[in-house]
């Protein structure tokens, strides 16, 4: 199977994605290449979505189908993200024998667009050697890293596979099977302004209502399948005014729904407490803090089992191409939740990428190899 892998124009197709700027919500020169490559690969039919108008990205989300040429096989997607993470805009790739790395002032790109180059080359080899091959359909989405805002967005009514792979994880030769759900909040806690050096007993510190509550919040590894984690907070105007308004931003993830709703709820709990029990000591005023709250589902649970024909599938696959894989449950959630809660269940399969998310992220052309050559496997 190595033998019919083109690794210069595999190579050559990494490093041109990576070379066009795509941050969140500006794909459109990424989906514009796309669109040429697999016109000029055949394809049966290339799909723009109307998703931009909800993601308030620049372009859809895209969907290309190759017709199968094996009847007996059936159709299969593949699926990657068209969008990075900042710093994103002028991106030079840098190859130090098989090893790429960006220049060193922006992230390399390679998620996703290492899933993206293996996509090219898995059709671009199928062509040109006459290799009889399932349907594939080739999703290609927006947004993922700001929200899986993209494949929230997705016109589910176009894809006609049962099943498929999400080509976005870090590493070689494993597969997630699992990720948690996961709750986003938003909290504001609002108190009254007053002098702090005047009359600080007129205001209600909305900073130290916040921190009385996170006190009492238990964050990080809750339990074996459980996390909980406040992130971001903002809040106050100076050191002389006694801050009116705290918003601070978290999330809660478990790979149980239940424990969700119950971790999420004990936050609510814990703030309406502090809120309700606070007692001011104004003699001018009967204001008293108050609370709001947002909560967002973020992403539902991906449970994955053994024998599920995407799962079975792979398996076969890795066994034809020689890749002992690893099936693993993961910490976070990717498009592959989603596509997973429309009744398309999708395996989330690594890429060889590393560092990601940093500016030292890098990738091994022969890891990226072997992702084709499995990618290969499963198609035919």
């Amino acid at each position: 199977m190595k033998t019919i892998i083109n690794r210069k124009r595999l190579a050559s197709s990494f490093t041109e994605l990576c070379e066009i700027s795509s941050p969140s919500k500006k794909e459109s020169g990424v989906a514009t290449y796309l669109k040429q490559k697999f016109s000029e690969m055949g394809a049966d039919s290339i799909y723009e979505d109307n998703s931009a108008s909800q993601t308030g990205a620049d372009c859809g989300n895209l969907i290309i189908t190759f017709p199968g040429t094996n009847p007996e096989l059936e159709g299969v997607f593949l699926s990657c993200h068209m969008d990075t993470v900042e710093p994103a805009n002028g991106v030079e790739v840098v190859r130090t024998g098989d090893i790429f790395t960006s220049k060193g002032n922006t992230v390399l790109g390679s998620d996703d667009k290492s899933g993206i180059a293996a996509m090219l080359e898995l059709v671009a080899s199928l062509k040109e050697n006459n290799i009889p091959h399932s349907t594939i359909e080739i999703i290609l989405t927006t947004c993922e890293e700001i929200g899986l805002l993209g494949a929230k967005s997705l016109e589910y009514s176009k894809i006609q596979s049962n099943y498929g792979y999400a080509l976005d994880s870090t590493g070689i030769d494993h597969v997630i099977v699992g990720a948690p759900a996961a709750n986003k909040m938003k909290i504001s806690v609002k108190g009254v302004a007053a002098h702090a050096g005047l009359n600080p007993e007129a205001g209600i510190n909305a900073l130290s209502l916040t921190a009385e509550a996170l006190s009492k919040i238990e964050v990080g590894k809750l339990d074996s399948e459980s996390t909980r984690n406040f992130g971001l907070i903002r809040g106050g105007a100076a050191t002389n005014i006694v801050p009116e308004l705290v918003t601070l931003r978290g999330e809660v993830r478990s790979h149980s729904p239940e424990k969700v709703v119950t971790y999420t709820q004990e936050i609510l709990d814990t703030f309406n407490s502090v809120i309700d029990n606070w007692e001011g000591s104004q003699a001018e005023n009967s204001a008293r803090p108050s609370l709001e709250c947002e909560i967002t589902d973020d992403y539902p649970v991906l449970k994955l089992e053994h024998d599920a024909p995407v799962i079975q599938r792979i398996q076969q696959a890795s066994k034809k191409c020689g890749k002992d894989l690893r099936f693993i449950v993961a910490g976070g959630g990717s498009d592959g939740n989603i596509f997973s809660s429309h009744g398309l269940p999708t395996a989330i399969v690594a890429t060889g990428m590393t560092n990601v998310h940093t500016v030292d992220e890098q990738l091994d052309l022969n890891d990226l190899e072997s992702l084709t050559e499995l990618l290969h496997a499963i198609t035919t």
